[in-house]
């Protein structure tokens, strides 16, 4: 007599049908079921067999198999439903607007990896997730999905969202309002069972579930009244706090930001609420600059910062399909057009200190059309070579009219010193440098004596003369800021190419702050190198003292 074969598990159940052919409809919608029905008693297992259907029935459809299309959507509607997967969820509830109307599809390529991580926010993994990103690359509207979300899964539970101004959140408060409510996203399908209990647009409140005094959704600015009008228990969702150039050059105002960020705002939250700044960095003094520093070592606090180009690719993080997004000429067009240190704010996501740049733009002489039309009084050059690390190698090459000082050329580079050698004896001898001077410390004695050899073997004749430096390097670049703004005369910056090494030059310049750390000093540091130099052959004497003999 044959043996029985005891019943199956669910967990049997479904080791068998994934031994089975995944290319059968059938037997991809068993394993859909059997996801459902192993729910409770294994949620991980559930979650990993819904995942396995939703991506094998999605190679069927891009196969041309569109009998698995509902079935691709259904297991994305379990998953956004009972696995609160936010990235299932971006995808089903545009799933009936046309692919170019899309927000996420298009833009999930590039953006998965941030959704992830907003993902870590419903799991409970983090308590404050920041993303920095610049301006028009759906940062905010990525944020109305996520609250829109959120809304869903506790319709019960009070979350605040705020701004810089009253227009943002009436902003956000109406695209969220559409996603919940308009026939063109599929909310609905997500939470059937969710009330939609009221709306209010002159408060900016939205209410789901039950009749509750504090709205599942409440929008204020920050100067806006928030007194006994909300709390916040699920999320507080902040977009965009600093207002602008203005604000962002002003610490004072930066400082009463965040004294009502920390009073209006943060005081609203409760104890398991959590915390999501989206915006445009300014500053390092802004909030977010400032809540990164008090929560430096806490793991379940997350800082993103995205800026316009990969640093190792050389294209655009958000290059979108469908033409939504901004590629490598739209960036090198804005940064041409802007300021470097706004650029670098704005689409780098590298906010500085601006209220202490020592060379601002506007402050620098510059020059247009080329060179004054005599001949010059003389042909100098310094040389503040490249040491390790991120140290730029910078040659400057500055023709005298009097006692002004144009930087005409420059070798800026953090390449190999063998090349470097190369470059910088090619800049003398093309120049016709008469006197220079390199910096004698640790790489700059070497560099000075095989640029000099190179400079005689190409047929140049440049006098060569070393300098060890000795003096506290920022002392000397604060204290000589002024003779080099004087005296030295730098090209428009219609006359460059923002990535070009003098463009390059011209940005670290005038990003270096008195303030605060630099991550690049060497243009300044050069200047201060050169008027030294220069005032040494003119046979005047420079007293440098210390910072504290200063004032700083």
């Amino acid at each position: 007599m044959a043996a029985v074969r005891p019943p199956l598990t669910n967990k049997g159940i479904i080791f068998e049908l994934l031994q089975s052919d995944l290319s059968d409809l059938q037997v991809l919608q068993d394993l859909l079921a059997m996801a459902i029905e192993v729910e409770e008693e294994d949620k991980n297992l559930s979650r990993k067999v819904a995942l396995k259907v939703r991506f094998r029935a999605l190679d069927e459809c891009e196969n041309g198999d569109i009998r698995f299309y509902n079935l691709y959507n259904n297991a994305l509607l379990y998953l956004a439903q009972a696995h609160m997967d936010f990235d299932a969820y971006l995808l089903y509830v545009e799933k009936d607007r046309d692919p170019e109307d899309r927000y996420y599809q298009p833009r999930r390529s590039k953006i998965y990896w941030l959704v992830a991580e907003m993902q870590r926010l419903l799991d409970d993994e983090l308590d404050i997730l920041s993303i920095s990103m610049p301006p028009g690359t759906g940062k905010t509207t990525l944020g109305e999905f996520f609250i829109s979300f959120v809304m869903g899964h506790y319709p019960n539970t009070p979350n605040l969202m705020s701004s810089h101004s009253g227009f943002m959140t009436r902003m956000f408060y109406d695209a969220v309002l559409n996603i919940i409510t308009s026939n063109e996203y599929c909310w609905r399908d997500v939470f059937p069972d969710v009330v939609f209990e009221s709306n209010n647009a002159k408060e900016e409140t939205i209410n789901l579930g039950r009749w509750q005094p504090f709205k599942t959704l409440t929008c204020r600015p920050i100067r806006g009244s928030l007194t006994g009008v909300t709390r916040c228990e699920g999320f507080l969702y902040v977009d965009d706090l600093v207002s602008g150039i203005e604000e962002a050059l002003s610490l004072d105002r930066l400082d009463k930001l965040y004294g009502e960020y920390t009073t209006d705002l943060k005081s609203r939250k409760k104890k398991k609420a959590k915390e999501i700044h989206i915006a445009t960095r300014w500053s390092v003094h802004d909030v977010i600059g400032r809540l990164e520093r008090q929560y430096e070592n806490n793991p379940r606090a997350k800082f993103i910062a995205v800026p316009d180009i990969d640093p190792k690719t050389g294209k655009s993080n958000f290059d979108y399909e469908f033409d939504v997004g901004f590629d490598e000429k739209y960036f090198a067009d804005m940064e041409a057009s802007m300021d470097d240190v706004s650029y670098r704010c704005l689409y780098k996501s590298d906010p500085i200190e601006r209220e202490g740049i020592l060379y601002h733009p506007t402050e620098l002489r510059r020059y247009i059309g080329g060179l004054p039309g005599r001949e010059p009084d003389s042909i100098l050059a310094i040389c503040d070579t490249k040491d390790t690390g991120t140290d730029y190698n910078f040659l400057g090459v500055f023709y005298q009219y009097g006692d002004s000082f144009y930087l005409e050329d420059v070798v800026f580079k953090n390449i190999d010193p063998g090349t470097l050698d190369e470059l910088n004896s090619n800049m003398l001898v093309k120049h016709h440098v008469q006197q220079a001077q390199f910096e004698s410390n640790k790489e700059g004695s070497r560099t000075a004596v095989k640029v000099a050899e190179l400079v005689k073997a190409k047929g140049g004749n440049c006098h060569i003369t070393r300098k060890f430096t000795t003096q506290n390097k920022e002392t000397k670049i604060i204290v000589n800021s002024s003779w080099v703004k004087e005296h030295v005369v730098f090209k428009d910056f219609t006359e460059y190419e923002p990535k070009s090494d003098y463009g390059t030059m011209m940005s670290f310049l005038c990003s270096y702050t008195q303030l605060g750390k630099n991550r690049h000093d060497d243009a300044p540091d050069a200047l201060a190198m050169f008027a030294l130099y220069v005032q040494n052959l003119l046979g005047v004497k420079v007293k440098v003292g210390s910072r504290a003999e200063l004032g700083f």
